[in-house]
């Protein structure tokens, strides 16, 4: 299914690696012009020439770090010099790394995980946002998480992150209507990351299995999926894709779960 993303003009945010990565490279088949927004050159490099080798014309690698709102609006500048003022997505698939229980975490602590999993999103459609409304159609895709829904003890500040992602996406969608800006929010579910991944090790279980990571997550979370396995991060992408598409021309305010079956809240 053609997509329409020919030479569509994008952004991902933390898009150097796992679901980021995915739906980078998603769009990269369909043709679409990407930049990827990462905290290190050597987070790039890779990635770029992979983008290329998909079909991206010219794909570019910025280096910003997503608490600092200078080097956001820096990066968006370059986004709209290189592209005459235009952007036709923005997905924001940045996540903070702050784990432990409430009675764990320090202030400096949550403040992080707000800081990285929430402002960024918020610094970044900021930035994008006269690029988006100049272009001839937008789209804005954020990911949140299916653990706002399904709470772990060990993931309350990642979980609140996540839910405000989820909020201001809603209002956003409300406000970027009369714009036809289209904004949508992704939840996956257990999807094999890198940090999932490095976790299953600390339990000696193979983390490049997707069943064994199930039942290792079923066993010390309780979380299972109905699906037997993890998801994949490319399975992600073609989801993160599809809306930030010109396919998807009438869904926006929506929260999609991507989780191997759970439930339907």
């Amino acid at each position: 299914m053609d997509l329409g993303l020919q030479d569509a003009k994008s952004v991902v945010v933390g898009g150097s690696r796992g679901m980021g990565r995915a739906a980078a490279q998603c769009l990269a088949d369909d043709g679409a012009r990407v930049a990827i927004v990462a905290r290190s050159r050597s987070q790039l490099d890779d990635v770029i020439d992979d983008l290329a080798r998909r079909g991206s014309p010219d794909p570019v690698g910025l280096v910003a770090d997503v608490t600092d709102a200078a080097q956001i609006e820096a990066a968006f500048a370059e986004v709209s010099r290189r592209w005459d003022g235009e952007l036709n997505i923005l997905v924001n698939a940045v996540g903070p790394s702050v784990r432990g229980g409430f009675a764990d975490l320090a202030d400096d602590q949550w403040q992080q995980a707000i800081d990285v999993g929430a402002m960024s999103m918020v610094r970044c459609v900021r930035a994008a946002l006269p690029l988006l409304r100049a272009a001839d159609w937008a789209r804005i895709v954020s990911f949140s998480a299916s653990s706002t829904k399904r709470q772990g003890e060990s993931l309350v500040a990642y979980t609140a992150a996540k839910s405000m992602v989820t909020s201001v996406s809603k209002n956003l969608s409300l406000s970027l209507a009369p714009d036809e800006i289209l904004v949508n929010v992704i939840s996956p579910g257990s999807v094999a990351s890198e940090g999932l991944r490095g976790w299953a090790k600390t339990v000696g279980v193979d983390g490049d299995d997707p069943y064994q990571l199930m039942a290792a997550i079923t066993e010390h979370f309780g979380h299972p999926a109905h699906l037997p396995r993890t998801g994949l991060p490319e399975e992600i992408g073609p989801v993160v894709a599809f809306l930030a598409s010109r396919r998807n021309s009438y869904m926006t305010g929506a929260n999609i779960n991507v989780d191997g079956g759970t439930d339907f809240t």
